[in-house]
């Protein structure tokens, strides 16, 4: 069961109370240039992302995030290290949220011009440490970085800035290693209500990298616990959108979009399985981020390779085939409905895909 924590809004989005859970990402583009990151934000919001985040270095950054507010009504929030500068100038020019992490801001009295700054304009703080950035008190204490530590290290700096009074926080302890991420995230929720940002930082190319993700941030989430995620994927943010749908959609934290079934093939399969499924996720892809947006109920298309389980899963889908020696017989609703050539599956299925698609999309008014 999902943790209840206390609700943050950032520009119009909710995180935590209840509310669904958020896509993040964060731009690669230089924030300096303004044309190159307005494109990269708005195709990352087009691609299902809800909040975007800005790395502002230094103070050239914060005056392009200016005149990058002025354009888009995207969510954004500015990343901040070491100057506490930065942070003010990033709040005065309209960001949404500033994430920080105290401990590298400067004196307590930096850290508080910052959060009197951000509770001046309404706006919410994301406090994040990270296994590179632990308190070297805390690593001289324990030698190494640990869960323990890590949790203690951002639990520290929660109550710094609630000590200010100051309430409106989002939290992020990310690691690479996922047992460790797992175990830092579990305390850190034991621990505290505000609403927890989860993925696992730095975990690498989209192949590697979206493994980890699915198993640190999904683990998470079936644990109940995560408001918001990224998918940290080394290259262009935009491949990170889709993975996160997916964890979503798979740790049933998303309704909506188009699930595919398909075996893992053997010897008694004489159908391109791998290449039907293929061509469908393509073609369908379109219906199935429309059926998200429209939060509707998803479709399972179903792509078996033979007699043994085929008919069985294929049954179970909204549609599917279960497929023979150079012919496929189409279910619908668990009815067998027809048998056709193996050339024209595909066909077949994004046919009635598609049209139930259209008609769940029309009776949620989206058609």
């Amino acid at each position: 069961m999902k943790k209840m924590t206390k609700p943050v809004m950032v520009r119009g989005v909710q995180i935590g109370g209840g509310a669904p859970v958020v896509i993040q990402s964060m731009t690669n583009t230089d924030t300096r240039n303004v044309e190159a990151t307005l494109e990269q934000i708005e195709a990352l919001h087009r691609a299902g992302c809800r909040i975007v985040r800005l790395a502002i270095p230094d103070m050239e950054a914060a005056e392009a995030f200016g005149e990058i507010r002025k354009r888009t009504d995207v969510p954004l929030v500015c990343d901040i290290h070491f100057d506490w500068r930065l942070a003010l100038a990033s709040i005065e020019a309209g960001a949404d949220k500033i994430r920080i992490n105290p401990g590298n801001i400067g004196s307590e009295e930096r850290v508080r011009a910052v959060v009197d700054a951000a509770k001046a304009r309404h706006i919410p703080i994301r406090i994040g440490v990270n296994s590179g950035s632990l308190e070297k008190d805390i690593l001289a204490r324990d030698g190494r970085v640990t869960a323990g530590g890590m949790a203690e290290s951002v639990m520290r700096m929660v109550r710094l800035v609630e000590d200010m009074d100051f309430d409106d926080i989002v939290i992020s302890v990310k690691a690479s290693d996922v047992v460790m991420n797992y175990e830092t995230y579990l305390k850190v929720s034991q621990m505290t209500d505000h609403p927890l940002h989860v993925g696992v930082t730095e975990s690498g190319t989209p192949e590697l990298g979206t493994v980890k993700s699915a198993a640190g941030i999904g683990a998470l989430l079936l644990a109940g616990v995560g408001d918001t995620i990224r998918v940290s994927l080394s290259g262009d943010p935009l491949a990170e959108v889709p993975v996160a749908r997916q964890i979503l959609q798979c740790t049933g934290n998303m309704k909506g979009g188009i699930d595919f079934v398909s075996c893992p093939t053997c010897s008694r399969c004489r159908t391109d399985v791998a290449g039907i499924t293929t061509e469908l996720s393509h073609r369908l892809r379109d219906y199935s981020e429309r059926l998200m947006e429209a939060d509707c109920e998803g479709l399972t298309v179903a792509v078996m390779g033979c007699a043994v389980n085929g008919p069985g899963e294929a049954r179970s889908a909204d549609m599917g085939a279960a497929c023979g020696d150079g012919n496929g017989v189409i279910f619908s609703g668990g009815s067998v409905i027809r048998t056709v050539a193996a050339e024209q599956i595909a066909d077949e299925l994004f046919t009635m895909a598609s049209e139930e698609a259209e008609r769940r999309l029309k009776d949620a008014g989206r058609h």
